[in-house]
């Protein structure tokens, strides 16, 4: 059995969904399982619809809805023929938007947009796409049997970003999956979205699709998991910015996750982790380019003597910087500075340490103010803003000399404000200005990927 995610690029109007139906085709023999994001875009304008609703604008809200139910619907009259069956569907579709709007009034007339009432809106995207998805395949004659993911996505109450409560959900889809798969079936169902145990709808965060299909493979045993996207895989840098880059056809979970913490776009950081503690291996593919290899993300990759496999970045950094010599190697320092970030529910980056300072890097600012008071109640604090992490990622750097010096040649004339080694020793991480990235990262791709090493784990981009 597989897990097929598919994205929103990848179901994101007819042509994309009928490219999804063949790649569930012929993979139908290795008892697929769809995993479907919302459309591209829906989620975005459903959370807008939203923000519009509690600032009283009813009317951007209602006008974004109909746009998004419209596309909705062109989609679905152009993947089923079958007109009774296009009605009806259709009818299903408005009802759900009618939901969207008399909450979008309720959030305008109360003036309060919950977390709880965020993730009712936000999961509608997902509900919609695996619908019209599963109908497409029925039409075509393939199996599919549509499960609702909140009947088994077990989570707790965080709503935006809940957490999947891993022993409910193996009990659940062995329960409500498996039967269905035994039977031949090819279960279509939702990522992203979840639901307590007390049955109310939640999401797993942004980028949750690629970790519900992580999970689900994990909980159920899969071959591997497959991630259809809109790029050819896993690549050496962003090609926008360094045009020599090139495809990695295999690469480990622990470069993956660094990659995809750091600035690659293909992965949700989450998505591996279910995958690597069940060592199954996660691939990701384009669904745009089906028969393309993709990249393979294993366990234990075949070993090479490319020491850096790829520079990624990330921007939107802000550095905060701690300093106390009274109290910085004092007992409980540095637990009493990391509570507070705890405290404010925001996930630290990059911590670096002196004997008089910690460093450390964010990049969800929204509760700074309330960090950096509690932090200055212990210390003196400073804020650096619009910053940008550069990542150097490679299995082999820890067993390479010389990697830390052609990084700084490279790199000779551009400040560096703060320098993390990983502890995993495949990754150094440097933190600079915003206005740097590009620069830095070409720099860096020449400097240890160009020209592309003539090695069996590197492949040229298609165009």
């Amino acid at each position: 059995m597989i897990i097929e995610k598919f994205g929103g690029t990848s179901v994101e109007d007819a042509r994309a969904i009928s490219n999804a139906i063949e790649i569930v085709t012929r993979q139908r023999g290795r008892r697929p399982l769809v995993v479907v994001s919302a459309i591209a875009g829906a989620t975005n304008t459903l959370l807008s619809s939203a923000q519009y609703a509690l600032e009283g604008n009813l009317g951007n809200a209602t006008s974004e809805l109909n746009a998004l139910l419209e596309r909705h619907v062109l989609i679905l009259e152009n993947v089923v023929d079958d007109r009774p069956a296009v009605q009806q569907l259709i009818l299903e579709i408005r009802r759900r938007f009618d939901e969207i709007k008399n909450l979008c009034q309720a959030i305008a007339v109360l003036g309060e947009l919950t977390p709880r009432s965020l993730d009712a809106i936000a999961s509608v995207g997902e509900r919609l796409s695996s619908l019209i998805l599963a109908r497409a395949m029925t039409e075509r004659r393939l199996p599919a049997e549509l499960v609702d993911a909140r009947t088994f996505m077990v989570t707790d109450d965080r709503f935006t970003c809940a957490a999947p409560l891993l022993r409910h959900i193996e009990e659940k889809a062995h329960a409500l999956l498996l039967p269905h798969l035994s039977a031949g079936k090819i279960v279509v169902t939702q990522g992203y979205i979840g639901a307590t145990a007390a049955g109310i709808t939640t999401t797993l965060g942004r980028g949750g699709s690629d970790y519900s299909a992580s999970i689900i493979g994990a909980v159920l045993g899969a071959e591997e998991i497959q991630i259809w996207t809109d790029v050819d895989g896993v690549l050496t840098a962003d090609p926008r910015i360094a045009s020599a880059a090139r495809k990695l056809k295999v690469i480990s979970f622990r470069e993956a996750s660094e990659l995809a913490y750091f600035g690659a776009k293909v992965l949700h950081p989450s998505t591996i982790l279910p995958a690597v503690e069940k060592n199954i291996p996660v691939i990701v593919l384009n669904s745009r380019r089906p028969l393309a290899t993709g990249t393979r993300i294993v366990a234990d990759p075949p070993r090479s003597n490319a020491a850096v496999k790829s520079i990624a970045s990330k921007k939107g950094i802000t550095v905060i910087n701690v300093q106390s010599s009274r109290m910085l190697m004092a007992y409980g320092f540095l637990a009493s500075i990391f509570s507070i970030f705890q405290k404010h529910q925001t996930a630290v980056d990059l911590v670096s340490t002196s004997e008089v300072a910690v460093s450390l890097t964010i990049d969800n600012t929204s509760r700074l103010d309330q960090i950096v008071a509690d932090l200055k109640e212990v210390a003196e604090v400073t804020v650096l803003e619009k910053k940008a992490i550069v990542c150097v990622i490679g299995e082999q750097m820890r067993s390479t000399s010389g990697i830390a010096d052609r990084v700084f040649r490279a790199l000779n004339d551009i400040n560096v404000t703060m320098i993390s080694q990983g502890a995993s020793e495949i990754n150094m991480s440097l933190v600079i200005d915003e206005t740097n990235v590009t620069q830095a990262v070409q720099r860096l791709h020449r400097e240890f990927l160009e020209p592309v090493p003539e090695l069996e784990i590197f492949e040229a981009i298609e165009p």
